[in-house]
């Protein structure tokens, strides 16, 4: 049995510590273990840390830079494996991860400019004499808690830009899939970055409060569902910490009476189903404006729904794959029998699928949902699986507001050819990310990403000028190089500017 061991400068391995499976979700079988980690796995990996960071802070940011290009071209030249790495634990299928793995490394791309971001702001001549300076300056030890669904993007939007800033850094990936990030740890050692920079800790609720209570861990960044998303923030925060969590979502698509629905279906397949729906930024609500749209739009959806091929995450041919591993089944089923029971309309029920040669893997097959109301407890919640809902609002109003009012607001989507509609829904939706004629609105990485409402508790985004802000702290300098000696007459008098 293959054990996945921490990756901390001076652990030796081994040990009779906790384990944690790792399935297969092809086959529903174990491949692999995974060590949790203690209090004491994460007080050697903070000694590490606090050993290596104040140089690597020293380090100019030009030099830095040139790890992260270095280790830019490592991922890239080692994408395959990674992405197959990754597959064969979550279960998305290759070409899926491979994109996982591409998105982490927009970030990187991004961190490479860091000695420009960071150069801080000059102002000459602010008094008589006086000049005005601010610079960026890292925080010391940060730390990201990522889930299962994006194992190679999610921590590269972390650690890229922390490391880049000049902190060290310590990864608690999720224990579901955990091989990549140790990867990505020796690809970055591989690349130049010292030891302790980065450093991965395996484990689950122990360690995770053991993150959170460590004096030594400025700052957490973490993304997973809401409720412990809300929990990290505040334990986070009592703790002294700088803490950004990124919660659930239940995205909606917008679809107006003048939208191209061909085009509309075609996104949707790929945004509702794609990776069997465990994505943030799925979008599982579909919002027809109109009844004659929601007909016609439902009519385009099922033969678009029958085509999906649902297959092994090694099929070239499969749209998805299984879901991570058989809890996660059990309850994506449980949330399908929820909104029978609510008095939605099961246009085409997934449940039962099963896929010839894997019978025992984590598969389920795609379903479609009409007539669900705003107030039924399967659209509250997040379902994150391969089930899209249709809710149909009789105007662009109830459009705005369903989406609006909602307990997430991570991201949302409109299909229109109707420009003012669009900068009309954009303005006023209650929503942190909008896409216009786009699925999925993930931003690039010099923007920034983060959602609203219980999509994101703390007040700074993941990646781009947001990430950099987060992972450093502002000096302010104000100096004066008086000619001559001072006679020390207004020496108690506070400076002014005029």
């Amino acid at each position: 049995m293959r054990i996945i061991d921490h990756h901390i400068v001076g652990h030796s391995g081994g040990g009779a510590g906790r384990m944690s499976d790792v399935f297969d979700p092809n086959s529903g079988a174990v491949q692999a273990q995974v060590m949790l980690g203690s209090q004491a796995d994460l007080d050697r990996a903070v000694a590490a840390a606090l050993a290596a960071q104040p140089g690597w802070a020293a380090t100019n940011p030009q030099r830095r830079a040139r790890v992260m290009f270095e280790f830019k071209r490592l991922v890239e030249a080692n994408i395959d494996d990674l992405a197959r790495l990754l597959s064969s634990e979550h279960g998305k299928v290759v070409a899926d991860a491979r994109g996982d793995v591409q998105r982490g490394l927009d970030v990187i791309e991004f961190a490479c400019g860091i000695p420009h971001v960071l150069k801080g702001d000059y102002t000459q001549g602010a008094g008589p004499g006086i000049d005005v300076y601010s610079m960026r300056q890292p925080l010391g030890i940060g730390a990201g808690i990522t889930p299962f669904n994006f194992p190679a993007m999610i921590p590269m939007w972390m650690f890229g830009v922390a490391i880049a800033c000049g902190n060290a850094f310590i990864l608690k990936p999720s224990e579901r899939d955990p091989s990549v990030p140790v990867r990505l740890a020796e690809l970055m050692r591989e690349a130049g970055a010292p030891e302790g920079i980065l450093q991965v800790v395996h484990g689950d609720k122990e360690m995770v409060d053991a993150i959170l209570d460590h004096p030594a861990i400025a700052a957490v960044s973490f993304v997973g569902s809401s409720d412990i998303a809300h929990y990290v923030y505040r334990r986070g925060v009592d703790a002294g910490k700088r803490v950004q969590a990124m919660g659930g979502a239940k995205n909606h698509g917008i679809v107006m009476p003048d939208a191209d629905l061909d085009q509309v279906v075609s996104e949707l397949s790929g945004a509702a189903f794609g990776s069997a729906g465990e994505r943030c930024m799925a979008l599982p609500v579909v919002v027809p404006v109109g009844d004659k749209t929601a007909q016609a739009l439902r009519e385009k959806l099922l033969p678009a729904i029958a085509a999906l091929r649902v297959g092994i995450s090694t099929d070239d041919d499969a749209h998805y794959g299984p879901v991570v591993n058989a809890a996660h089944k059990q309850r994506v089923e449980n949330w399908i029998q929820t909104g029978v029971d609510e008095g939605a309309e099961l246009v085409v029920d997934g449940r039962g699928f099963s896929l010839q040669g894997h019978e025992a893997g984590f598969f389920i097959g795609p379903s479609l949902f009409d007539h669900v109301t705003a107030t039924m407890q399967s659209y509250k919640e997040e379902i994150f699986g391969p089930v899209l809902q249709i809710v149909r609002a009789a105007d662009f109003e109830e459009a705005v507001r369903l989406p609006s009012e909602h307990q997430y607001g991570n991201g949302v989507a409109i299909f229109t050819r109707n420009g003012h509609a669009a900068r009309e829904f954009a303005a006023r939706v209650n929503v942190g990310m909008v896409g216009i004629n786009v699925p999925i609105p993930v931003p690039v990485a010099y923007h920034s990403f983060g959602g609203w409402k219980r999509s994101a508790f703390g007040d700074t985004n993941q990646h781009g000028m947001e990430g950099v802000k987060f992972w450093t702290k502002v000096k302010t300098i104000t100096q004066r190089w008086p000619d001559g000696s001072p006679d020390g007459s207004n020496a108690f008098v506070i400076p002014t500017m005029g």
